[in-house]
């Protein structure tokens, strides 16, 4: 019998797992459908430890029983209150699903039987796991990496799904077709031009009078300001949390935007994504699921994984043109439309 099958073979009726994802939010929705078959197929109560910024987001998946907050930037300040709450019970498995050092620590802190790591685990974190889920390969979506954990312990490989639970959204009155536009993320080397982000609402009004929202965080706020300038918006960059933003992204028609966590995010909600593609991988990190597009370029160097351009030109982005990019909005804001259409109750 395989090792896995027989650690989870003797386990209680309800068995108490720890998953360890602390960052980054993109990378916390493509865990999702791993948890959900470890909750389904163990009858498992599930705790997550995540960093501090994500708690209230984590709060939101429904198959999560309790958070524990790691305090990533005051660590030391409070470790009794975080070893405090991490060991006030004993896990029967501990997945690490972060694979770095900091996270292996937390897991070898916890208290628990079986502590398990990613196929991807980095930084020495090997050494504090008792197992591994699978053989690193990284020619495949990161949804599918996590599921590892679930063939390791041969649950039942369930349908990929995105439990989650955020409040009604009570943001958004203006009428459809609805685009969120997403023009910033962590890598500036991810940015497709501001400015082609603005051709494209622009068009977007002209050709479908559609209404455009305007995503970013506090330190987006400035370059919003000025994109708001330049194009009539709902602007709610720096304005929202992230738990308000999963609920606008929710009432999107279509969300376009480069690699980025509310990108996941919004592809993670069901809604569609046209996604902008330079220095990574959509194969990786593209919006997971049906009904999303991703453009991109056909450069030697793609992808290079850099957050800069060796080249300072950062011609996998500029070379793509805002008229590609709305002729395929057009096409999928058209398509949802007929759907919508078709599936309509009649009067």
């Amino acid at each position: 019998m395989d090792k896995g099958q027989e650690n989870s073979n003797s386990l209680n009726s309800q068995p108490r797992v720890l998953v360890i994802k602390l960052s980054s939010m993109g990378d916390l929705f493509h865990t999702l459908p791993a948890v959900h078959c470890l909750k389904t197929g163990l009858n498992a109560t599930i705790d997550w430890m995540t960093q501090t910024s994500y708690v209230d987001l984590v709060n939101c998946f429904s198959d999560v029983n309790r958070v524990i907050p790691f305090h990533r930037n005051a660590f030391f300040r409070n470790t009794g209150r975080f070893l405090r709450e991490l060991r006030s019970v004993s896990y029967d498995f501990i997945v690490d699903f972060q694979g770095l050092w900091k996270s292996a620590i937390g897991a070898r802190l916890a208290r628990g039987r079986k502590r398990i790591g990613p196929s991807f685990h980095s930084e020495g974190s090997r050494l504090l796991y008792s197992s591994v889920a699978g053989r690193r390969n990284k020619n495949r979506h990161a949804v599918d990496e996590n599921l590892d954990v679930i063939r390791y312990l041969q649950l039942p490989l369930l349908p990929p799904e995105f439990p989650v639970n955020f409040p009604s959204c009570q943001l958004v009155r203006e009428p459809r077709p609805r685009v969120a536009l997403i023009p910033f993320s962590r890598w500036p080397s991810k940015n497709w031009p501001v400015l082609s982000f603005v051709d494209v609402g622009i068009k977007l009004q002209d050709r479908l009078n559609a209404s455009i929202f305007l995503m970013g965080g506090p330190d987006d706020v400035s370059a919003c300001m000025t994109m708001a300038g330049k194009l009539s918006v709902v602007n709610m960059a720096g304005k929202i949390s992230l738990v308000e933003l999963a609920g606008v992204l929710r009432e999107m028609d279509l969300v376009i935007s480069n690699d980025s966590g509310p990108m996941h995010m919004a592809a993670a909600l069901g809604t569609p994504v046209l996604a902008i593609f330079g220095p990574t991988d959509p194969v990786r990190t593209g919006p997971y699921g049906s009904g999303h597009r991703v453009i991109e370029g056909n450069l030697q160097c793609q992808p290079c994984f850099s957050r800069s351009c060796t080249f300072k030109d950062y011609s996998c982005l500029r070379l793509l043109t805002s008229e590609k990019v709305v002729s395929i909005a057009l096409e999928m804001l058209t398509t949802q439309a007929q759907s919508d259409k078709g599936t309509a109750c009649p009067s």
